[in-house]
Order: structure tokens, then sequence, then C-alpha cells
């Protein structure tokens, strides 16, 4: 039996530190970065290899991952003298499973077309809770024989079942926007469908009942609003400056690809006054209290023993 690859993994934020444990409990040796090295601690008291750059983690690993904030930063991870191209060698694998667009790595393709590498799109949907449990739904964009020789190393991270390839180079970047797109989306016209249901009398209870069994029905409206309604949780571990960050590239894919795009730069716009309002570090459901804020009461269910406020 073959041993496992190393992985090189550039990105130890709240997704990729889950995404890196379950990579070094499945066996596979790790080469790690970031730019907090504290971050890296407890992985490499694991046994993970923390690397100075993304040059040496490259130069080290027989792939390379990348979960990184912005294309911005995915492409200062990858280009210059310390980045992934500066160490990878020639017929290398880079697997970006950042939430961004087919830019960064359509001109790294191109400018590298000579060097024989393989080019992986990846994002995730499923958030910190996935990411630390292992059961992450993965997009993967590029060639097929690609994707089936790198599943084990997606499996490690994610839902075997829910691993995905959708399409060639880019699909992945494009299905995890129009995802997030549409979630947001639900997010809003939730907030202000209770919104004005409850400020023309109906009871939040029955008003989301009825919604839930009628043809209206959503995934957000029978269970992702529940976190706001039962808990007053607006998912601070995912930032509304990340949010707005991914609903503007999802606009800008729209634009790109010359779609009119008038609803969901709307919501762009709801989502950046609710960044305003509340700030960067706010949840990513925040924008949802800017309609309780205009009715005057939190959107909340009554639990027993208790009187809805």
């Amino acid at each position: 039996m073959s041993p496992l690859p190393t992985v090189g993994f550039v990105g130890l934020g709240s997704m990729g530190g889950g995404m890196t444990r379950n990579l070094l409990a499945a066996g596979y040796p790790l080469v790690v970065t970031d730019l907090r090295p504290e971050s890296a601690a407890e992985l490499v008291a694991g046994g993970a290899v923390w690397a100075e750059t993304a040059a040496e983690v490259a130069a080290a690993s027989d792939l390379v991952i990348t979960m990184l904030p912005t294309p911005r930063h995915v492409s200062d991870a990858v280009n210059g003298p310390r980045g992934i191209l500066a160490g990878i060698a020639d017929g290398g694998t880079w697997i970006d499973m950042s939430t961004s667009v087919p830019e960064v790595a359509n001109a790294v393709r191109e400018a590298n077309a000579d060097r024989g590498l393989h080019i992986v799109d990846a994002p995730v949907s499923g958030m910190s809770v996935g990411a630390a449990n292992g059961t992450l739904q993965i997009f993967v964009g590029g060639d097929a024989d690609d994707v089936e020789r790198l599943r084990p190393v997606f499996e490690a991270m994610g839902d075997r079942e829910r691993i995905l390839h959708v399409g060639g180079h880019g699909a992945g970047y494009a299905v995890k926007l129009m995802i997030n797109q549409l979630w947001f989306s639900h997010l809003v016209a939730t907030a202000e469908v209770l919104a004005v249901g409850v400020k023309a009398g109906v009871d939040l209870a029955v008003l989301r009942d009825s919604l839930v069994a009628s043809p209206a029905n959503s995934n957000f409206v029978q269970n992702d609003v529940l976190s706001i309604l039962q808990d007053g949780d607006y998912d601070e571990g995912f930032a509304l400056a990340l949010a707005c960050k991914d609903l503007g590239l999802s606009v800008d894919l729209a634009r790109s690809v010359g779609v009119p795009v008038e609803l969901s730069s709307l919501v762009d716009q709801v989502f950046r006054r609710g960044r305003a309002q509340y700030g960067d570090r706010a949840g990513e459901m925040a924008p949802f209290k800017l309609y309780e804020d205009l009715i005057g009461t939190p959107l909340r269910l009554a639990t027993a023993g208790q009187v809805a406020r």
C-alpha cells in the first residue's frame, strides 16, 4: 500500500484550522503555514510541520491546498518569491478551496502552461462547524482524472456523499458563489416577510408554520432561521465582512458573464447596510437584525414558560 501524499496547507483560519485537523487525523503528513504562527501550534503538536512561507510549503509537499479569505490573498500566496509557484515542482498539484473567482487560477494556468501543473478549484459549504466535523460539502472544478485522484484527500475533510465534480476549471468557484448568493437572498426575503407579517399582527410562530406548510417553504425558513428565532444567534462564526466579500464576488461574476442581476445586487446592498450598521465582525446573519430594528422588536419564538418579546 502506497504511503499517503504529503499535503501542504496555506491558511489556518476558522475553516482551514478544522480542515487541517481532519487531514492530520486521517494520517496525512502535513506541512502548514499562516500569517499567524500561533494558529499552527495545535497542529504542530500533533505532528504537522511548520513552514515559514508558502514556497516552503509547496517545496515540501506532494500537493498544496489554499484556504484563504479573498482572491487577493490567494494571489499573494501563489505568486512572488515566497509564493507557491516558487516552490512547487513541475507537474505538481494546487487545490484552491477558497471562496474565490476563476481569474487568479486562470492567470496561473496560462502563465505556467509549460510546467504541467494540476490546478483544481474546490470551494466548500458547511461553515466552521462542518470544517471541524469533517462534513463539508465540496464543489470541485477541474479535470476528471485529477478529481478522482484527489478524492481521498477531499473525503478526509468532507462528506463523501457530497463531494461533487461540478465541471471544468472554474465551475467550483461559480457553484459556490451561486449557493451563497441564493442563501443570502433567502435570508433577506425571510427577514422581510417575517417582519411585515408580525407588524401586521400575525403571531410569529403561526406565520412561520404557515410558511413551512406552504409552497414558499425553504431550508432557510424551516431550519437556518431558527438560530435567530430561537437563540438570537446571528452566526458570528462567519463575519459579515466576509459575507459582503462573497456577495461582491457573486455580483462581479454575473457582470463578467453578462447577466443582469438586479435582485442579487439589492441583496448585496442590504448586507452592506448591515455591515455599516453593525460592523465588520458582526455575524453573517446580522442583516436580519435590520428588519427587527425597523419594526422595533426582535423576532423570537416563545419557548415553554416564556412570552415572546
